[in-house]
């Protein structure tokens, strides 16, 4: 195998997607997957569909919104709008065995940059090109945000619904934004009864961004849920203990018991530990990040996925973080002289976003 020029880390949507743009402009990528293509969505509860609907209309220059490729189409590959996480990981697989999108399995234990190179140590040994894309997602990194969090069921850890709902008629589920609302509609559905606590209400929100607010796809869900199952309560958890013959939640709101395990869907983290000290943050803790999503402090250093961050617009959805495959793409086919052309099928598909400052999201009606 000849040596990548590009060094991609992670096989879900954003590093397959950011190593087919590059293949389209001639440049070597290798991609780095731990476990396998899709891994995360396939450790998905196995209830849970993306929210994002998949419809092909390529032909009208309206790409399917959960595509990571262009002229690709979850809805035209697996006939589902809304897919499950094992169908979505078909996708992805299927894009990457179509492009021939070259893959080691193999897990990142350090990363160095020096005379600009980067050297990663891996399970499989040292590699190192002049160029890294950091791809990883967030669903291997739960969130434990307040203490004795770790004693409650990360969503991330469900497995199935339809197994929680036999063990238990009730349920606590902390944090009430998409995860949250997931679990407790798939609950619901099931006859489990429900308590959703979040202190910022994001059932309540109606900004128009939809980084912040919940989906038509959960409201519309939200909807037609069992009457009466599912409370809500804005409230900010900020301790669960075990007693021994239960669990207690300490609430800005008061107590509230439980003899049943809390479900966790406070978020994720950013997985991004191994570029401590390559990347600039900023007063929230983002990454800092120039206008082609490349590191302030590692040239060379791209970052693609739901962790990109450009004013006010977290890129957190698949058409989001997209739209910066090509960008990634042109500037790296630039500094090594190859020709950027192809990458005009992305513009001509939708999946482009020139300047990352304009995409906030701002409806008249």
């Amino acid at each position: 195998m000849e040596r990548p020029e590009v060094l991609v880390v992670g096989g879900g949507p954003a590093g397959v997607g950011v190593a087919v743009a590059l293949l389209h402009v001639g440049v070597r990528p290798l991609v780095l997957e731990a476990r396998q293509v899709g891994a995360s969505f396939l450790r998905w509860p196995r209830e849970t569909r993306l929210l994002t609907p998949s419809f092909t209309a390529n032909g009208f220059g309206l790409a399917d919104l959960n595509a990571i490729a262009p002229r690709t189409s979850p809805a035209y590959s697996l006939g589902e709008e809304h897919p499950t996480g094992r169908a979505y990981a078909r996708y992805l697989q299927g894009v990457a065995a179509h492009f021939q999108v070259p893959i080691l399995k193999a897990r990142v234990r350090e990363v160095e940059h020096r005379l600009g190179v980067f050297r990663l140590t891996t399970s499989q040994g040292p590699l190192e090109a002049p160029f890294l894309v950091w791809a990883v997602g967030e669903y291997a990194f739960p969130r434990y945000p307040f203490p004795g969090a770790f004693l409650a069921l990360p969503y991330a850890r469900v497995g199935s619904f339809a197994r929680l709902a036999r063990e238990a008629p009730e349920r606590v589920v902390i944090g009430g934004y998409e995860s949250g609302v997931d679990a407790a509609i798939h609950l619901a559905e099931r006859g489990v009864r429900v308590l959703v606590l979040d202190p910022e209400a994001p059932w309540k929100r109606n900004t128009g961004e939809p980084s912040l607010d919940l989906s038509p796809y959960t409201l519309s869900r939200l909807r037609q849920a069992p009457r009466g199952l599912i409370r809500f309560r804005q409230a900010r958890v900020q301790a669960l203990q075990w007693t021994g013959k239960g669990f207690v939640l300490l609430t800005s709101q008061g107590e509230v018991r439980t003899p049943h395990r809390p479900l966790l869907a406070t978020g994720f983290g950013d997985g991004l530990e191994p570029l401590r000290h390559l990347l600039a943050r900023g007063p929230e803790g983002e990454p800092l990040l120039t206008l082609e999503d490349e590191s302030t402090l590692a040239p060379g250093l791209f970052l693609a996925g739901p962790r990109v961050r450009h004013g006010g617009s977290p890129f957190c959805f698949i058409y989001k973080f997209r739209s910066r495959f090509p960008i990634i793409a042109r500037a790296i086919a630039r500094r090594l002289g190859r020709d950027e052309g192809p990458l005009a099928l992305y513009q001509a598909e939708g999946m482009w976003l020139e300047d990352p400052l304009r995409g906030e999201v701002r409806c008249a009606c």
